[in-house]
């Protein structure tokens, strides 16, 4: 009956050293910049005529949603490196959790339907063209957006059923999932278990799709004659599942864990990995080492 309700929470940023936060400043934003240019670079490439094929389209969704990822965390982050007021409403935070998880829990199923699309190209190419028809890639991105979009807004709305007396300080900076329940007064053991099971569908599932798809596309790679072509195959192959693996593994260790022992500088950077630095890697990974788009840009 003492407690008094939270109407806003203070996010403390990625350091409280007060001489670091020009230097996050710059380089956060060189980082920004770079994403916002190589992902709007991609979308306009892709929309280019003689680049109509499924994996495009795919490539414009995905630049879109690396967009909006960057746009949802970073400038408010920015401004707390300057700023000496860094709090953030209720409403504000709650509204950044959703777009957060829904954005991340999309692209994963996004991620998903790519690799089903290079696996036909590769292993069922005289059919690729009505396999992937227009329809079906669609169909991909629309499922992949209610998915994301109903992950996100259970998720949300159970974290926000939650009760925060204080303290009001989130020690991350943005509002996610773990640091919002430390900060809860009550119970939080049932939410923890059910955000496992979340994890599992939204990151594993698509995950060992993934994997499936790659290890199909590999067993035909192995079956080209030409030594060069196994290469570069195979260079493009290892290369997304390395960006897909970092995207697994930090999202697995932050949410799988909520409450886990290791320091909260280690889940910062976690969390900067898939909000971040990924959507960074994606054009240079997914488009810019593709001869056609080089081309065309």
């Amino acid at each position: 009956g003492n407690h008094t309700l939270l109407t806003e929470f203070v996010l403390s940023g990625l350091s409280s050293h007060p001489e670091l936060q020009h230097l996050l400043f710059f380089t956060f934003c060189l980082i920004y910049t770079i994403t916002i240019i190589g992902n709007l670079l991609i979308f306009m490439v892709t929309v280019h005529p003689t680049l109509c094929m499924p994996m495009y389209f795919f490539l414009r969704v995905l630049s879109f949603l690396d967009i909006s990822t960057v746009s949802t965390v970073v400038p408010k982050m920015l401004v707390n490196f300057l700023s000496e007021d860094r709090s953030i409403s209720y409403t504000g935070c709650a509204t950044q959790l959703y777009c957060v998880i829904f954005l991340a829990a999309t692209e994963w199923y996004l991620l998903a339907a790519m690799a089903y699309d290079r696996y036909v190209a590769v292993c069922h190419p005289l059919r690729y063209a009505t396999i992937m028809s227009r329809r079906v890639c669609l169909a991909l991105v629309l499922l992949s957006c209610c998915s994301g979009n109903i992950v996100s807004a259970v998720q949300t709305a159970w974290v926000f059923t939650l009760t925060f007396c204080g303290p009001k300080k989130i020690n991350y900076f943005f509002c996610d999932i773990p640091p919002l329940i430390m900060l809860s007064c009550t119970d939080t053991s049932v939410y923890e278990k059910q955000i496992i099971i979340a994890t599992a569908l939204v990151i594993f599932t698509p995950f060992c799709l993934i994997l499936v798809s790659y290890a199909c596309i590999i067993s035909s790679i192995l079956k080209i004659s030409s030594a060069e072509g196994r290469c570069k195959t195979f260079s493009t192959c290892s290369s997304h599942l390395v960006v897909v693996s970092l995207y697994c593994g930090s999202g697995a260790l932050i949410y799988l864990l909520p409450k886990a022992s290791y320091s909260q500088d280690t889940k910062k950077v976690l969390a900067l990995v898939y909000t971040t630095i990924i959507p960074t890697l994606n054009p240079l990974i997914y488009s810019l080492r593709n001869k056609e788009v080089k081309g065309v840009l």
